[in-house]
């Protein structure tokens, strides 16, 4: 039927009226088991079907029907070899689409590739989740010998160039709940795993600007990161210089350290966020 031209027009929503209404009536029951499934699987390396009913408390039965759903878009896939599902490619799709709906990776991309280029060594950038450094974005080293953390990769925030310029920027009581909930897992001789000198590495941190991840989470690389701000002042994001000790060595700090805060400092600027030293 026309539309009267009198009539009002319908003023598109969205989202309806019952939006905070999160009661069961509102929700899929086998699409949430679905996204649980799939938040579960992509925390681990693979998976068999019996590990992951044990580890949801779920029949294999409805398991294996919400894994063969996913396999059909792609969002996980099935090594048949090993028995394992693991992630699949179309869950990488759709979360670069969520990327790129982001500003940051994009205001990223020059800058971290002109730090690659000033530094040779690779740069890298990363969020917050949880209690890890979430990898976004890298510029890879032309080098032969070159670190390596692949966009979707996890690292703990305590063994992570990145996590540690992130963490320095937290206050002591948030801190404090961290440390109460995340083991500082050892993965090195030089990891830091007790509170007191995680404490003050990263009051260290916060003096010169930059962390320096010291071997302490892969024997051989060192890492040297800056926290980005936005618009609020909040730290939002870290970029890093990463590569192996021989060529990110401790004479070379110094440098590399101004090249990582320049370009931290370029992007906080393309959030928003006052310059260093301006005001």
């Amino acid at each position: 039927m026309k539309r009267s031209e009198s009539s009002p027009e319908r003023r598109a929503r969205g989202r309806p009226r019952d939006w905070d209404d999160k009661t069961a009536q509102n929700t899929i029951k086998s699409l949430d088991r679905a996204m649980e499934v799939l938040e579960h699987l992509s925390e681990m390396p693979g998976a068999t079907l019996s590990q992951l009913a044990e580890d949801l408390d779920q029949s294999p039965a409805t398991l294996y029907r919400v894994l063969v759903t996913l396999d059909g878009r792609g969002i996980v896939e099935f090594d048949a070899h090993a028995q394992h599902w693991h992630i699949g490619a179309r869950a990488f799709v759709i979360g670069a689409r969520y990327l790129r709906r982001t500003s940051l990776v994009d205001r990223a991309r020059p800058i971290m590739r002109r730090l690659m280029e000033v530094t040779g060594e690779t740069a890298n950038l990363g969020v917050a989740r949880d209690t890890n450094v979430l990898f976004i974005s890298q510029v890879e080293t032309h080098a032969s010998i070159r670190a390596f953390f692949p966009p979707g990769t996890l690292s703990p925030m305590h063994a992570s160039g990145i996590g540690k310029a992130l963490l320095a920027q937290m206050s002591d009581d948030r801190l404090s709940r961290l440390f109460a909930t995340a083991p500082l897992d050892r993965f090195t001789r030089r990891t830091l795993t007790d509170p007191t000198s995680l404490r003050a590495d990263l009051e260290a941190t916060r003096e010169r600007g930059y962390s320096i991840d010291d071997e302490e989470k892969n024997e051989g690389m060192r890492c040297i990161a800056a926290p980005v701000f936005d618009l609020s002042g909040e730290a939002v994001a870290g970029i890093s210089v990463s590569g192996p000790v021989g060529r990110v060595s401790i004479a070379e700090t110094a440098r590399l350290a101004e090249a990582v805060m320049e370009a931290a400092d370029d992007l906080s600027a393309a959030m928003g966020a006052e310059r260093r030293g301006a005001g």
